[in-house]
């Protein structure tokens, strides 16, 4: 399942990265585990991964659905849950329809085509929190050399997306 955070102008990966800690702290009181990567771009995603045969993409979108509705009434300053572009000024847009199977994102370590070319990088919750406190767009932005430093330093921190069974909790 996966939540694209998507910033609108003069909102930056900084206003992302407090809506993906308000998911992740969501998730972790659900006993589910998130993890975080840019796109690359200037959004940040979160994943949750499920990893078991019979969850459908009406399963994703629902419950997917109800967290982003669930962000925007609790913090409708900072939060839209909607795609209409008008309403999305300095908010940060939870892209819940990603959970569709007509739909596409930029996969992870992925170059973005760009003057830099930058990569959709995973990053830690530690990291999500540092560019949050440091207020400081670039603290997240990544190019091909600096990624594969990051690898070889700490491992692919997206592989538990492959692997990890968690289940959707009910809706009540």
């Amino acid at each position: 399942m996966v939540f694209d955070l998507d910033p609108g102008p003069p909102a930056t990966i900084v206003e992302c990265c407090r809506v993906g800690l308000w998911l992740q702290g969501m998730f972790e009181n659900l006993g589910l585990q998130a993890f975080a990567k840019t796109s690359g771009s200037k959004g940040l995603q979160v994943y949750v991964p499920l990893n078991v045969p019979d969850v459908t993409y009406d399963d994703t979108k629902g419950f997917s659905r109800a967290v982003a509705e669930l962000l925007e009434a609790e913090q409708p300053d900072l939060v839209v849950a909607r795609m209409t572009k008008s309403i999305r000024r300095g908010k940060v847009f939870v892209d819940y329809s990603q959970n569709d199977e007509h739909k596409t994102t930029v996969n992870v370590y992925s170059l973005r085509a760009k003057d830099r070319p930058t990569v959709s990088t995973p990053v830690s919750w530690d990291e999500v929190r540092d560019c949050l406190d440091g207020a400081d767009p670039d603290w997240l932005v990544f190019d091909a050399r600096e990624v594969l430093e990051r690898v070889a330093e700490q491992g692919d921190l997206f592989a538990p997306v492959l692997s990890l069974v968690q289940e959707i909790p009910a809706l009540a």
